[in-house]
């Protein structure tokens, strides 16, 4: 009969999907983020919250490397996904921006049709082999974010004409139709109405079912109600990192008690 703690250790090693050790972000001499480890599971919401200015959304950035736009930004430590370093010079940053897709805080959909939006990415990658290929990857895609029977009728309509709610969920299926394995997530909901806000958090229970979602939020409520792990941020450094229900409701460092009971912040 096996240990049970080996059956247990064998268990947590195959759901890690991303490894960040002493990650260290500086943009010229003003240190952003210092010295953060963390490991994310898949088919987990992760949730980083914390303070304005505390560093969650560049670390997330750091994940697939969009702090590489930034001339000033310099990133130090390591960074894995699947045991592969995304830093090294051999990974390519857009190859790697369509395993680890992003949607960002207001919706941005592309000045084209809604199919065009989706079909974008996979155009680009060359996912497609012919045009029956694409068609089917934008349906799975939009279904996949819930918005295919919203829109069905009208594909060649353009993106910007939905309401706020659908067009973030348009590009939700823009950037799971690439067949990422993460999503990250940076504020998704706070330029988004209650109804549409609570469309979206029911859409990211169901994404964690095929993807490792990791999610940024200024809304404690709603990293309470979607998010399985949750990470508290504070003046760049990670304080606190556990399950949600713990961090909630018996956190062990008193700066995120602070921050819970609103203290801080």
């Amino acid at each position: 009969m096996k240990d049970t703690n080996v059956i247990e250790g064998i268990q947590t090693m195959t759901q890690q999907k991303i490894s960040a050790k002493n990650v260290q972000v500086r943009y010229g001499d003003v240190v952003a983020i210092k010295d953060v480890s963390v490991d994310i599971a898949a088919n987990t919401v992760t949730a980083f919250i914390g303070p304005s200015g505390c560093g969650k959304s560049t670390f997330l950035r750091c994940l697939n490397r969009m702090n590489d736009t930034i001339d000033i930004c310099r990133v130090t430590g390591d960074i894995h996904i699947d045991d592969e370093d995304i830093y090294d010079r051999n990974v390519d940053p857009v190859q790697l921006r369509a395993k680890v897709g992003m949607v960002f805080q207001k919706p941005n959909p592309f000045p084209k049709s809604i199919f065009d939006n989706v079909a974008y990415g996979p155009k680009i990658h060359g996912l497609a082999r012919n045009q029956s290929d694409m068609a089917d990857i934008v349906e799975n895609a939009l279904r996949k974010a819930a918005l295919w029977n919203e829109v069905k009728d009208r594909l060649d309509s353009p993106g910007t004409g939905l309401s706020g709610g659908q067009q973030q969920r348009l590009c939700i299926a823009r950037a799971i139709a690439t067949a990422p394995e993460i999503l990250l997530m940076d504020e998704p909901c706070s330029a988004l109405d209650p109804i549409a806000t609570a469309q979206i958090e029911e859409l990211i229970d169901d994404l964690r079912q095929n993807y490792c979602v990791v999610i940024v939020t200024h809304s404690m409520q709603q990293a309470a109600r979607i998010s399985q792990k949750t990470a508290f941020f504070h003046l760049g450094s990670l304080v606190e990192y556990g399950d949600t229900g713990q961090i909630f409701t018996a956190p062990s460092d008193p700066r995120t008690e602070s921050y819970i009971t609103g203290r801080i912040g």
